[in-house]
Formats: structure tokens, C-alpha cells, sequence
């Protein structure tokens, strides 16, 4: 009896092994087109926005909206490629008051699981590291749409959409006198366009 009880267990388990690698593999591989891909914030200075961007970026995306399971996005973002149009800002920024780059080059976000809220609209879970910081977020996103590229034989595109918000004082991002809101706000405005491409 306790053979056959093994048996069944380990056929079980088989299946579920089955299931699983069979969802991974059948999850959409995307490649980030860099050219068309950027990722933008905004933060006040006083009482106005002061915009800026990161200009290098590695992102990994599996994504299939009918297979949710088994999607899952990978990014590192280096943040001396911070760029807000003003030297001696941008130097600020890579210095250890804020992003500290020589310390901690990247900041990371990583995939948990992703949720369909209606329509072309999406929520995916992970984890953002900032410095040393690793918290659990929550970031929406749409699906602007999936055509046949009209330049490229055989070749899918697909963009995406993300705003959200994140408070830099949760990282550490703003250390010492910086870490008041005074000058610079805690909130930092988030903007992501993404193109993927993926050969059919």
C-alpha cells in the first residue's frame, strides 16, 4: 500500500513538473527594442517638475496575456545613466546623497506574478531594488497594442504603457540634509514606454 501511495505521489509530481516547464516554455520570449524604449521620471523642485530619464537599460520579458502563469520580466537599469539635462544635477544624483552609483551601479525590478485588471489593462508584482533597498511594488500597465511589423518580414511588435509613483525616501534615495522634501519632493512620477519585438 505504501509503494502504490509513493507511486501515485511521484506521478503527481511529475505531472505538476510537466505543467509547469510546459507553461515556461510556452510563455512569448519579447526583445526589448532599445531604440524605442524609454524611461522617464519626474520630481518637483519646489513647486515644479524637474524631468529626467535613464539612457541604459537591459531588460529580459516573457509575456503572453493567455498565459499570465508563466510570464515574467527581468530589468537592470545602471543608474549613472541618469539624465536630466544638467551636469551638475546628474552628478549630484550618482553621488552618494543620492543613487550612490559607485556603490550600488543598478537599481533592478524583478517579476513575482502578473494580474489582468479588464481590458488591455495589467498589474505586474515584483521587486524594486533601489541601493540597498528591496521593496514589494505593484505596477500597472497597458498593452498599447500587437501588429505585424510593416518593415520587417515575420516580425511582432507590441508596446506597453506603465505610469506609476514610488517615494524616493523609501530607497534612501536623498540621504542627509536631501532627504527633506523641502527642496526636492519625496515623490517621484514614473513613466515607461516600451516597444518589444519578437520574430513569429
Amino acid at each position: 500500500m505504501r509503494t502504490l501511495i509513493k507511486k501515485i505521489g511521484l506521478l503527481f509530481s511529475l505531472s505538476l513538473f510537466v505543467i509547469f516547464t510546459t507553461q515556461a516554455q510556452n510563455a512569448t520570449s519579447w526583445k526589448v527594442d532599445n531604440a524605442h524604449t524609454s524611461i522617464n521620471f519626474s520630481i518637483n523642485h519646489f513647486f515644479s517638475a524637474v524631468t529626467g530619464k535613464f539612457t541604459k537599460f537591459d531588460g529580459q520579458v516573457n509575456f503572453d496575456p493567455n498565459n499570465l502563469g508563466a510570464s515574467a520580466v527581468e530589468f537592470t537599469i545602471p543608474v549613472s545613466s541618469v539624465n536630466t539635462e544638467d551636469a551638475k544635477r546628474d552628478k549630484d544624483l550618482v553621488s552618494n546623497s543620492f543613487f550612490d552609483a559607485k556603490k550600488y551601479p543598478n537599481m533592478t525590478f524583478k517579476s513575482t506574478k502578473f494580474e489582468k485588471k479588464s481590458g488591455s489593462d495589467y498589474v505586474v508584482y515584483g521587486k524594486l531594488t533601489i541601493r540597498d533597498v528591496t521593496k514589494d511594488v505593484a505596477l500597472p500597465f497597458k498593452v498599447l497594442g500587437e501588429m505585424d511589423h510593416p518593415m520587417m518580414k515575420n516580425v511582432t511588435i507590441m508596446g506597453l504603457a506603465l505610469n506609476t509613483k514610488i517615494n524616493r525616501n523609501d530607497y534612501g534615495v536623498g540621504t542627509g540634509n536631501w532627504a527633506a522634501t523641502a527642496v526636492v519632493g519625496d515623490e517621484v512620477a514614473i513613466n515607461i514606454n516600451i516597444e518589444l519585438n519578437r520574430k513569429k
